[in-house]
């Protein structure tokens, strides 16, 4: 049987206040996303790739349009219930490594499911910075690890609770080229391994091309869909 997508957009509109007046960052996006794919969304700075990111992450409401994650329509729920969304369903690594400065590794890892009530919070954490190769860090604070060593923390702490879809914003971008390889390597080995959904923003075509799938975003809108795969194959029967 075909499963549904894990990620439905319909005709959303996102409007936000400034200064200037209304801004309308998504003017109508449409889209959805397979459970399993691995979906890079690229376009200029300021087309609106964070701001889907944050909509499809249940951070930001949209103003109108129909959306829906791991089969709950976000429109009605309240800021509590879509937290619980997020805990339950979705993880999120950002370019900023958002680690709490004052806990250890494993605490920054264990902290989701504390908060979920798992009685093995710091058992999953463990294993999870150990899946990362972080196994001997874990009492370490984030100002005694290097900008790879906290995004693999972070990565351990978005994949622990085991979430059907991960959303990942320019995870490189405070990162050397040498360990941001690194680090994209691992998402991509852990989103395979768990059969994770995983959309990915990136200006980078080469980590783009490693996707099952491009979406391409400019001034707000959908304006291209393609499949690496099938392009490279087009290419080579010419």
């Amino acid at each position: 049987m075909v499963q549904p997508p894990i990620v439905r957009l319909a005709d959303v509109h996102l409007d936000m206040a400034s200064d200037a007046g209304t801004v309308n960052i998504l003017r109508g996006v449409s889209l959805d996303v397979a459970a399993g794919e691995i979906a890079a969304v690229v376009g200029p700075s300021g087309a609106g790739k964070s701001s889907l990111m944050m909509v499809v992450g249940a951070l930001e409401r949209a103003t109108s349009g129909w959306v829906e994650v791991a089969g709950r329509d976000l429109g009605p729920l309240d800021d509590d219930a879509r937290a619980r969304l997020r805990r339950d369903h979705i993880g999120i690594v950002f370019q900023g490594f958002h680690l709490i400065p004052t806990m250890t590794a494993l605490e920054n890892v264990a902290l989701p499911l504390e908060f979920a009530g798992r009685p093995d919070a710091f058992d999953a954490a463990r294993a999870a910075l150990q899946r990362v190769g972080l196994g001997h860090r874990l009492g370490h604070y984030p100002a005694q690890l290097s900008g790879g060593e906290q995004q693999r923390v972070a990565v351990a702490r978005a994949f622990v609770g085991q979430p059907k879809l991960l959303l990942a914003d320019e995870p490189t971008g405070n990162l050397d080229g040498a360990t941001g390889k690194q680090v994209m390597d691992l998402l991509f080995e852990l989103a395979r391994a768990e059969g994770t959904t995983l959309i990915l923003i990136t200006h980078d075509m080469a980590l783009a091309d490693r996707c099952d799938r491009i979406v391409r975003v400019a001034d707000g809108l959908v304006v291209g869909d393609e499949r690496p795969d099938a392009r490279a194959g087009a290419v080579a029967a010419q």
